[in-house]
């Protein structure tokens, strides 16, 4: 092995980690515990790793990303679908954890995805907050829709479950306005994000949780990591209509909704989806568009640090 270059797949999974290395095609299975991915970590740094490669799982994946970015190993968290494709395409069509292991070492191998630095502490608890925000307004939609239907037996425990949703959700706005006004970075961002018009407190700290990149690539780049960049689709003489795809969807949804806001008060993003409409856009396309422009405009405002004027915003 000191002569060749080791690429490791790690999948995961609630109880256990499947490893595998290559090129040596080797396998094997530990516990997902503390004790065991301690164990792990000195174990690949005396193979000394050029790339380590994991899924996204939801969240599972990060204890064991946590500690082999401690050890100082090279570590690459990645998209499942990514991966998926790639094995298909080398004719892996079998799927088992220990062969899903192999394909993410061959993956690193292949595709060789940058390592990203892994957030602080203070990142990851405010990208739990706002997960957990998400979850709870996602609940108090569903029981309000449970609401309409519901027989009058049941219809007073879901309005009583609704209240109390409602007081968890007030209670973790205060926790992560309190999480934000702790860290000045943190305090200064959220004060130019809220600057522009149209831009909430759900929009900023959706930005500050869930796209720590703003301010920090160019337009395209911001655009095509959120879902917002319109990708090609021609072939031979056929000239298909420009698309969104992928992205980060949390952050579009959120997005989406801002620029209605911005649409109705914004003067910059309400004169360019007009100017559109009488370009005869369709109402969808023109408000995709505005979304990828008021995204580009706070990607520049946290690039400069400079707060909002609409003066020097190009039409």
């Amino acid at each position: 092995m000191k002569d060749k270059q080791a690429f490791i797949g790690i999948d995961v999974s609630k109880d256990n980690l499947d490893i595998g290395i290559h090129p040596d095609s080797k396998t094997w299975r530990i516990s997902n515990d503390e004790k065991e991915i301690q164990k792990l970590c000195q174990n690949l740094l005396k193979v000394k790793p050029q790339l380590v490669v994991l899924e996204a799982s939801g969240g599972l994946e990060m204890p064991v990303v946590i500690e082999l970015d401690k050890a100082g190993l090279p570590v690459a968290v990645v998209n499942p679908r990514q991966v998926r494709d790639f094995a298909k395409a080398t004719g892996t069509l079998a799927k088992t954890d220990q062969l899903d292991a192999l394909a993410l070492a061959r993956f690193a191998e292949a595709i060789r995805p940058t390592p990203r630095p892994l957030p602080d502490e203070s990142q990851r608890e405010l990208e739990a907050l706002m997960a957990r925000r998400r979850q709870l307004v996602a609940m108090i939609a569903a029981e309000k829709n449970r609401l309409h239907k519901a027989s009058k037996a049941v219809a007073y425990l879901i309005k009583d479950h609704i209240e109390w949703l409602k007081k968890q959700l007030t209670s973790l706005d205060s926790n992560i306005s309190d999480l934000i006004k702790n860290n000045e970075v943190w305090k200064k961002d959220e004060k130019l994000l809220r600057g522009v018009p149209g831009v909430g407190p759900v929009m900023s700290r959706c930005l500050l949780s869930d796209l720590p990149e703003l301010g920090k690539l160019n337009g395209k780049q911001i655009a095509a990591l959120v879902g917002v960049a319109p990708f090609n689709r021609d072939s031979g003489k056929l000239q298909g209509s420009r698309r969104i795809w992928g992205g980060r969807s949390k952050v579009r949804n959120i997005l989406y909704m801002s620029t209605v806001a911005c649409v109705r008060c914004n003067p910059v993003i309400r004169s360019f989806f007009l100017r559109l409409l009488e370009a005869g856009k369709p109402k969808k396309v023109a408000l995709t568009a505005c979304m990828r422009k008021l995204l580009i405009i706070l990607n520049s405002i946290m690039s400069t640090k400079q707060p909002w004027d609409y003066k020097y915003v190009t039409l």
